[in-house]
């Protein structure tokens, strides 16, 4: 770990103990909020293949950045839950957790005979955090589905992309990550619940559905979405995609440079409107009425982003930026992973940490991941561990935690652990 990151503080949920069975990114996004700021999080994968993220844009290695930064802060274990032996260490293992994240096809623990039914038999606190495409409930429960589905259903696909052609996806599983964050905030919020009862008189212990979380992908999707429903409901408006623009925003997109990069401008606001027309050079427009509010200046967007353009393509990025800066106009850069590894904002807030990682090569690399949010105090937490091995602490969990011995972790764990 890079020594240079703030020093160990005791962490918001330290002394909480989380079981993760998911897999791919949505309950592990959760499990790794939850690690971050300092729960124990037991992530249970499957015998000699793992959790199937250790392959998702595997450049070299045994192991992807992307398994290693999802999971980071975590222990792994293996465990067959389809085995006698594989179901009662995870039951063990669920009897002494606060909580339980899964993203499976809903029916699947069930099936395994670790349903709700069976985890509260053998811990009546724990909370189960269930995430899946479409909730538990409701004609399209059973269906599977994936991130990409989930954004097009939700809303989101709909508007990504330019309005000439078919939609397109963002560069990142959006949709999981949006259902992971949501499945963290419902297990805190269950988790504060039970500890504020335990102030209270009553001493009624919530029923396992009332310990549940249920996150649908679509939903999450769908939450971030805005107005869309209420335009559309009350102005039967259908918002459509706009490129680079946001419908109803404007001056508001990316904009060349004359050294062939870009950067965003953000001037629609009306007195930010005014001064950046002002740091063009063309302060007409800024007086003209027609262009006073937003609705106006949506209507005459094309004509705003060619007189932005013409402005921009004149200068090299860093001049551009100057000038807004001066005139306190709200711009960026659109940047690169390498513009991020050296930007002084990252570096001051401790965003970009660095690790010593096997990357497939004769010897392991100094590799960066991104820092914690939120921050706490003036900088990132640290991160402790980055994406642990495939079965690299199930030894030790199921001796220090269950008592198992040798036999006993090999029956449990189909023979993949590697301690």
């Amino acid at each position: 770990m890079n020594d240079d990151v703030n020093p160990p503080r005791t962490l918001p949920l330290a002394g909480l103990r989380v079981l993760e069975l998911g897999n791919f990114i949505a309950a592990p996004t959760a499990g790794r909020l939850l690690a971050d700021f300092g729960a124990e999080v037991i992530k249970v994968e499957r015998p000699r293949t793992g959790d199937e993220l250790r392959n998702w844009r595997l450049y070299a290695g045994t192991t992807s950045m992307l398994y290693r930064t999802i999971n980071r802060n975590k222990k792994s274990i293996t465990l067959d839950l389809r085995s006698p032996q594989g179901r009662d260490a995870a039951l063990g293992l669920a009897a002494k957790c606060d909580v339980l994240l899964e993203n499976f096809r809903p029916g699947t623990l069930e099936k395994w005979g670790l349903g709700p039914e069976e985890l509260d038999a053998v811990n009546p606190e724990l909370v189960l955090v269930r995430i899946s495409a479409f909730g538990q409930t409701g004609p399209l429960s059973e269906r599977p589905g994936f991130a990409a589905v989930a954004e097009a259903v939700g809303g989101l696909r709909e508007l990504v992309g330019d309005p000439d052609r078919q939609p397109v996806r963002v560069g990142v599983s959006i949709g999981d990550s949006i259902a992971g964050i949501y499945a963290a905030f419902g297990a805190v919020m269950m988790l504060l619940r039970r500890e504020t009862g335990r102030t209270t008189a009553t001493k009624a212990q919530p029923q396992i559905s009332e310990r549940m979380v249920d996150v649908a992908l679509n939903e999450a999707v769908l939450s971030v979405m805005e107005s869309l429903i209420p335009d559309y409901t009350a102005y039967g408006v259908n918002r459509r995609r706009t490129g680079g623009r946001m419908e109803g925003i404007a001056p508001s997109n990316a904009y060349p440079c004359a050294d062939g990069s870009s950067v965003v401008i953000a001037g629609n606001s009306d007195g930010i409107y005014r001064r950046l027309m002002d740091a063009i050079g063309r302060p007409e427009l800024g007086e003209d009425p027609a262009l006073a509010d937003n609705a106006g200046r949506w209507t005459h967007r094309n004509m705003l982003d060619e007189a932005i353009s013409s402005w921009t393509r004149t200068l090299p990025r860093a001049e551009v930026l100057a000038e807004l800066e001066r005139a306190e106009v709200p711009a960026g850069p659109i940047f690169s992973a390498a513009d991020i590894c050296t930007d002084d904002q990252y570096q001051a807030r401790k965003m970009v940490q660095y690790f010593e990682v096997d990357t497939g090569e004769q010897h392991k690399r100094s590799v960066g991941f991104p820092g914690i949010v939120p921050v706490l105090g003036d900088s990132s937490v640290a991160i402790r561990s980055v994406g642990p091995d495939l079965g690299q602490h199930t030894g030790e969990v199921l001796t220090e935690i269950l008592g198992f011995g040798p036999e006993a972790i090999v029956a449990a764990s189909g023979g993949g652990s590697s301690q």
